[in-house]
């Protein structure tokens, strides 16, 4: 099965991004993936804010996406947009680290109105950085991510249109990666 680099862009601790993504990761690694996790906030702010490429933790990370066969990209919305610490990552990436692979772009935030923030904000930089194939992304409530004492997730009302966008995603990954196989063969 595939590789899936699954991309919080939260800058907090603890964070219903990164718990929401958690769950979603457990959820694709049921299906026979490889997920591979990667909090952003844990990657050292000199080097993402002094643009350092060559720190050993930048070039891990440029290198996780660079294995990765999908990605998964989570952000809290703020100000309308992915989150500044996510950015950051983003600009030391080389602009076609994306190329070739299916992506899932993922937002929470605590208003409705910021709903437009996965198309109108995650989806374009996701797109100039060379994805293949951006599946239907989705924007969760902060008020439906419920995280309980035994740390599991709970999704209200949330749940069952955020688990069809992650089928379709894992469906797309799938097409993907028989496609691969084919052109080898």
């Amino acid at each position: 099965m595939a590789t899936i680099l699954s991309v919080s862009g939260s800058p907090s601790d603890p964070s219903r991004t990164a718990r929401l993504l958690r769950h979603l990761d457990t959820r694709l690694a049921e299906r026979g993936h490889q997920v591979v996790p990667l909090d952003v906030r844990a990657l050292p702010a000199p080097a993402l804010l002094g643009a350092d490429f060559g720190h050993p933790e930048i070039v891990r990370a440029r290198e996780a996406f660079e294995r990765a066969d999908a990605v998964v990209v989570g952000t809290p919305v703020y100000k309308a947009a992915y989150s500044g610490v996510l950015k950051s990552l983003l600009d030391l990436l080389p602009q076609s680290v994306l190329a070739g692979k299916t992506v899932l772009p993922l937002a929470t935030g605590g208003s409705a109105a910021h709903t437009l923030a996965v198309d109108y904000a995650l989806r374009p930089v996701l797109s100039s950085m060379g994805a293949d194939h951006i599946v239907q992304g989705a924007f969760v409530l902060d008020r439906h991510i419920t995280v309980r004492d035994d740390g599991s997730v709970f999704l209200g009302e949330a749940a069952d249109g955020l688990y069809r966008v992650l089928d379709a995603f894992a469906e797309a990954v799938a097409q993907a990666e028989a496609a691969k196989v084919s052109a080898t063969i």
